[in-house]
């Protein structure tokens, strides 16, 4: 199979299978619950099982470990970023038959987003070498910044995007449904509408963390761009999943910051020391092992 050829192929399963979870199993919009998101998470994540497999056999193992690592990278990293979602929702108190919508567009967005992101991240470090020092110096103090972290708040209002978009943009005062635009009689814009672009700035922020965290594992565009993909792809059902035990694995973030900060060392070290796919791949998991069996052996008293 070629190249081009595999692009179009693969994208057009993207789509596909978007355009599947949208239009005939989540149609009409209505509340996802707990098990029906446990049920299309695990589906997600034996698609990248498969797609891991199917690696193997066409590109070879060391590709294949290449793209479990990123991808087990990724979805580790969206799950704190899916915590500041949920709290999104809740400040403008979407009503949860709308959230897989918004969710569904914004990872339209963050999919086209992250594809001129890699794209970007990928040619500056061919051209600057220097620039793989910096994207690990700003993965540990990520990391660092994460592991001092207190509690996680968000204020939207604060945004100066969403106040430039309430300035230029006229917006109801309540959702109208699921639709981000109606008629009255001039076009305005919906709560809802301004909720997606809201998620789709911070799914930007969280890419600066997580695209240098895959490119410290591999440069191939390849390798980056489909563990990316199948990561996003899980993040809407994980959201759902993730507001059902919101307080299950409260030790999480201190786990994404130890990888955070791994990941940047084996960045910053790479001139001195190339350490082995395999050995990322295992500390990753076993850090993240470590954190979530911490939650649920000391549980938080909610007394």
């Amino acid at each position: 199979m070629n190249d081009l050829l595999f692009w179009v192929l693969f994208n057009l399963f993207v789509l596909t299978m978007l355009a599947v979870d949208l239009w005939i199993f989540h149609r009409p919009g209505h509340t996802v619950r707990f098990r029906e998101a446990v049920r299309w998470s695990v589906s997600w994540i034996l698609l990248a099982i498969a797609f891991a497999v199917l690696v193997y056999f066409w590109r070879g193992r060391e590709t294949a470990v290449e793209f479990t690592t990123g991808y087990i990278i990724e979805l580790s990293l969206s799950v704190d970023n899916l915590f500041i979602f949920l709290l999104i929702f809740r400040y403008f108190r979407v009503p949860s038959d709308y959230q897989h919508k918004v969710l569904f567009w914004g990872i339209i967005g963050a999919l086209v987003m992250r594809g001129v992101f890699i794209v970007l991240g990928i040619g500056l470090i061919r051209r600057f070498h220097w620039i793989i020092f910096v994207f690990g110096a700003f993965l540990v103090y990520s990391g660092i910044r994460l592991l001092a972290k207190k509690e996680t708040g968000i204020d939207p209002e604060k945004n100066p995007l969403v106040r430039l978009f309430r300035r230029l943009i006229p917006v109801t005062d309540d959702f109208q449904g699921d639709k981000f635009v109606v008629r009255r009689p001039k076009l305005c814009a919906t709560p809802l509408l301004l909720v997606l672009v809201v998620v789709e700035v911070t799914d930007l922020l969280f890419a600066t963390d997580s695209i240098p965290a895959v490119l410290a594992i591999t440069l191939k565009p390849f390798v980056v761009y489909t563990s990316n993909v199948f990561a996003i792809l899980g993040l809407r059902s994980l959201y759902f999943v993730l507001a059902g035990m919101m307080d299950a694995f409260h030790y999480l973030h201190y786990g994404l910051a130890v990888v955070l900060i791994f990941i940047g060392g084996k960045m910053l070290a790479s001139d001195y020391y190339q350490i082995p796919t395999v050995w990322a791949l295992g500390a990753v998991a076993g850090v993240l092992f470590i954190a979530m069996a911490g939650s649920v052996v000391f549980p938080v008293d909610q007394r």
